[in-house]
């Protein structure tokens, strides 16, 4: 099982369209919320940036530095304080299977760098906050993708509390979106907005219902959507192996979506969800079990074995009022996070 290595559908950024719609949404919003006296569990009610350009540089850094030394040691416990949500059940998974598979280490360890960081701090009242690093990393080495850019989403529940990595996408350098600014900040797109499409509240059950009973959806057709439900179909009988398929939604806690408008008045939205397959076999035999699988195992393979993923997405949403392919995935990163063998 690698890790932090996300699926990638490459696009062409679309032409620059009219702005504004969700910028003024975020004002009216902003506006009304200190209007009201609203007061939050902190007692904070100022729209402010969510950290100062100081603070996320520390944030980053500090990511980095604690995910290098977990890799290098194949020990998840060297970065848990520095990782949260999707990305952090992916992460901690698989470093939990690297340190039973290789408990020396990880021989084929390279740092990370993540360089050329662009900050996206929406401004927001009270907390969480959170914010993303838009970088360049020192693992693209000459290939065809040299000019990704990795986005990684930080999250922070209070201020006594650490900022933590909860979201990565990797974009082409020509696929990242021009987002919309405000004040010289970027724009958050509350969860349950009217201005798109699909509210990023409701993303991550639209998204578990379509690929567990297809039909009509929001969703533009590729990889992470027709084309792995046609893959599933395929899996889903073969003799003596039979494997079902059940998706959830996760969006609470430091599992939810997080959104920055963009200048033609969509939105790019970090979401999440969870997937799980289970493979049963015929009488007298076992599904197959690799070692790093086996790491996580709870139970006994008998004839059956269920595998539970966590995947982060990053989804592009058109305004409101779209009615074909009003969300286009810009990537996905998943991992298995469990097993259990009956």
């Amino acid at each position: 099982m690698r890790r932090l290595r996300p699926k990638r559908q490459t696009r062409r950024s679309e032409v620059r369209r009219r702005g504004g719609t969700l910028a003024a949404v975020a004002t009216a919003t902003a506006v009304a919320l200190t209007a009201s006296g609203c007061v939050t569990v902190h007692g904070e009610t100022a729209v402010v940036p969510g950290a100062t350009p100081d603070e996320a540089t520390a944030a980053l850094a500090g990511f980095v530095t604690a995910f290098n030394r977990a890799d290098k040691a194949n020990d998840p416990a060297l970065d848990a304080g520095r990782v949260t949500g999707p990305l952090g059940a992916i992460n901690q998974a698989g470093l939990k299977a690297k340190s039973v598979t290789q408990p020396e280490g990880n021989p084929d360890h390279r740092p990370l760098e993540l360089r050329d960081a662009r900050f996206l701090i929406p401004r927001k009242a009270g907390w969480p906050r959170w914010f993303v690093a838009d970088t360049d990393a020192s693992r693209d080495d000459g290939t065809p993708q040299a000019d990704d850019r990795w986005l990684v989403a930080f999250v922070r529940g209070g201020p006594d509390q650490q900022w933590k990595a909860a979201h990565l996408v990797i974009l082409g350098k020509d696929d990242v979106p021009e987002f919309a600014g405000e004040q010289g900040d970027a724009v958050p797109v509350a969860a349950g907005t009217d201005a798109l499409a699909v509210p990023p509240a409701a993303l991550s059950e639209r998204y578990a219902a379509y690929l567990g009973n297809g039909g009509a959806s929001p969703f533009a057709a590729g990889p992470h959507t027709s084309q792995w439900r046609e893959k599933r179909a395929r899996t889903a009988r073969k003799p003596g192996l039979a494997t079902q398929f059940i998706d959830r939604a996760a969006d609470t806690g430091d599992f939810a979506p997080l959104a920055l408008a963009t200048e033609d008045g969509g939105a790019l939205v970090f979401f999440a969800s969870r997937h799980f397959e289970r493979q049963t076999t015929a009488k007298g035999y076992r599904p197959k079990v690799g070692p790093e699988l086996k790491a996580l195992m709870k139970g006994e393979v008998v004839n059956t074995v269920t595998k539970e993923w966590v995947s982060s997405q990053a989804v592009l949403v058109k305004p409101a009022g779209t009615d074909r392919d009003a969300v286009t995935f810009a990537g996905r990163l998943q991992g298995v996070v469990s097993v259990e063998g009956s």
